[in-house]
């Protein structure tokens, strides 16, 4: 009789083992499903930001350009400024 028992109590222990081990799987693929979609807005995002900083960094090196043509000799004296200033800062 206790070995029956025991056998009733083994078995739904193993099914309920069982219903949690796939129980477990179904969320493990779920969560990899989830990284897989994750991972490609991330990469979507990283491609439009790019792109953003790209197309600002042409926009200024233009506009930097015009300006060095338009009025060369404030452009010079700005640069040598700066020049100054850094060297003056790194001979202390």
């Amino acid at each position: 009789m206790v070995e029956k028992k025991f056998a009733s109590v083994t078995s739904d222990v193993d099914v309920e083992t069982n219903a949690a081990r796939a129980d477990l799987d179904n969320q493990i693929a779920e969560l990899r499903t989830e990284i897989t979609r994750l991972t490609e807005t991330v990469s979507a995002i990283g491609t439009g930001a790019k792109a953003v900083v790209t197309s600002e960094a042409e926009v200024l090196t233009e506009r930097l350009r015009e300006r060095v043509r338009e009025e060369p000799v404030s452009t010079l004296l700005a640069i040598a400024g700066v020049a100054f200033v850094i060297g003056l800062l790194a001979r202390r």
